[in-house]
């Protein structure tokens, strides 16, 4: 999204189609998709490889998206790729605990989904302004 609101010039990069409309579309879509599906308990550990692997590679889209105006991409791709490992890990542990100490899944999947929401945006709001490319 950011790309697409012009917050992070990414135009003539590789990553020149994180600022696409169509990205956009399919990113929100796939969000939201993941937010509806973590509830359902017929949904798979995000520890399997196919959740895992897929969290890492948006991970170091993200960051290396995000890095990109600051001239520092690879460094962006693996912050991005650390921070998917431990929000993946860390994430489930959380939940695992706030389940266990409420007796039920459904009010820590909302607290962990409302806690990593608040996290990005804290962060994406204490981001500099990027500069142009």
């Amino acid at each position: 999204m950011g790309g697409y609101l012009g917050w992070l010039p990414l135009g003539g990069s590789w990553l020149f189609f994180m600022g696409s409309v169509w990205a956009v579309l399919i990113f929100t879509l796939a969000a939201a998709m993941e937010l509806v599906t973590d509830q359902l308990p017929s949904t798979p550990s995000r520890k399997v490889p196919a959740q895992f692997g897929t969290r890492i590679a948006m991970g170091a889209l993200t960051g290396a998206a995000i890095g990109l105006p600051y001239g520092i991409w690879l460094a962006g791709l693996v912050s991005g790729v650390i921070g998917a490992v431990i929000g993946t890990l860390g994430g489930a542990s959380l939940r695992g605990k706030l389940a266990a100490r409420f007796g039920s899944d459904p009010p820590a999947a909302f607290i962990e989904d409302a806690v990593a929401i608040v996290g990005a945006i804290v962060l994406i709001l204490l981001l500099p302004a990027a500069p142009t490319i």
